[in-house]
């Protein structure tokens, strides 16, 4: 017979214990989902506070952002102001040419009410029928000038219509232009806006310690851009000492020539020529360079003038200026017409390096070509640097040049 004995339960002896393999898989579960629990029911971790360089750093950018929305902002506000006075002509003009149509429908319709009153009788009969053959005659001859009136009101008639037509079409096509250019200032309007008030709140979060602090890196870091500024001012005024000294030195040899052949007639001669001719070019030469120089004192007269007013993104004067509004408004001080954006402006004139930058340039900065100030000489500059800022003297190395332009 089969034995009917209860199976022996395994057991494990733990330290003289005696414990069931049920009961330690629970026990070691429950141990887990304490563990659990105090790691959910744990603070959540802070997340790290950036560094002073790093919120200097996202500030700045924040800054080159709004620069560039600015900008965007500018084009699309020039653009917009371009398109809606097209429009209006365009409108007034369309409204014009509709008078004239409705006046040319107006003579169609005397016609046609003229020729539908004839229309049922031959002339034949008009003759026969008439008390006064004369009258007749005189009638018919009418009708003969009416046809050609009507002729030429029809072909007027149609040269009006699709006159009109043409510029009605033309005024949608510049409308839906239109709004896409205001969609697009209210994008760059908002744009700026959001980079503006991310800046602002970033730096509202430090501590006044912290601000103190930030403004000491700031200020290390526009005396390491007057010290390249410096730099490039010796190099100047060391080229510009050694191009003189060589103006001297070729005036010399030509006064050592002159005096050479002064002995000969024929000579004397030549020599006088070639030195008129030498003359007149460095005359022309020197004529263009003052007209530079007189047109770009009055630039930097303007723009000094502006010192201490503040930035506003898309001003352009009297009162605020961005950055490009005031490089627009300076030139235009000296009769010199620039267009509204950082983007045009770099292609309004001639590039040249930033070692030969003369007072008057403009330097442009970042590769987006995003920022513009008028150089002063001496490696600066003036400019509207960035909302919370006013119009002030700096190192053209504060930021990265792009290129430099002479606009005239």
């Amino acid at each position: 017979m089969a034995s009917h004995r209860k199976a022996r339960t395994t057991s494990t002896r733990i330290a003289g214990l005696r414990t069931s393999p049920a009961l330690g898989l629970t026990t070691a579960a429950l141990t887990s989902v304490a563990l659990l629990s105090q790691t959910a029911n744990a603070a959540p971790a802070q997340p790290r506070k950036p560094s002073l360089e790093e919120v200097q750093k996202r500030v700045d950018d924040l800054y080159h952002q709004a620069g560039v929305a600015t900008e965007r902002y500018n084009a699309a506000k020039e653009k917009t102001t371009t398109q809606r006075k097209r429009v209006n002509g365009l409108l007034d003009d369309v409204a014009k040419r509709t008078a004239k149509l409705n006046e040319a429908r107006r003579e169609l319709g005397l016609f046609a009410a003229a020729q539908y009153r004839t229309g049922g009788i031959s002339g034949t009969a008009t003759l026969l029928l008439a008390k006064d053959p004369q009258q007749y005659f005189d009638q018919d001859h009418l009708m003969s000038q009416l046809t050609e009136r009507q002729k030429k009101a029809v072909d007027d008639y149609r040269t009006a219509q699709l006159s009109t037509t043409r510029k009605r079409t033309e005024a949608t096509k510049v409308l839906e232009s239109l709004t896409t250019s205001q969609n697009d200032l209210r994008t760059s309007k908002v744009d700026v806006q959001k980079k503006l008030s991310e800046a602002r709140h970033l730096l509202s979060t430090l501590t006044a310690e912290e601000k103190a602090r930030l403004a000491a890196i700031e200020k290390k870091k526009q005396e390491l851009a007057r010290q390249k500024a410096a730099e490039l001012a010796r190099k100047q005024a060391a080229e510009a000492k050694a191009a003189a000294q060589k103006r001297e030195q070729e005036q010399a040899a030509q006064s050592s020539d002159a005096k050479a052949s002064s002995g000969t007639g024929t000579g004397a001669d030549t020599s006088a020529g070639a030195g008129s001719s030498t003359g007149a070019g460095t005359s022309a030469d020197a004529g263009s360079s003052t007209g530079y120089a007189a047109k770009a004192a009055k630039v930097i007269d303007f723009a000094r003038a502006q010192i201490g007013k503040p930035y506003v993104w898309g001003g352009s004067g009297p009162g605020s200026y961005d950055c490009s509004g005031l490089t627009q408004a300076s030139w235009k001080s000296a009769g010199i017409s620039l267009p509204r954006t950082t983007w045009d402006q770099v292609q309004a004139g001639t590039t040249v390096p930033v070692s030969a930058a003369e007072p008057g340039d403009l330097v442009f900065f970042y590769d987006d070509i995003s920022h513009v100030g008028i150089y002063i000489g001496n490696g600066m500059m003036i400019h509207a640097p960035h909302s919370g800022a006013n119009v002030r003297e700096e190192s053209i190395y504060y930021m990265p040049i792009h290129s430099v332009v002479r606009p005239a």
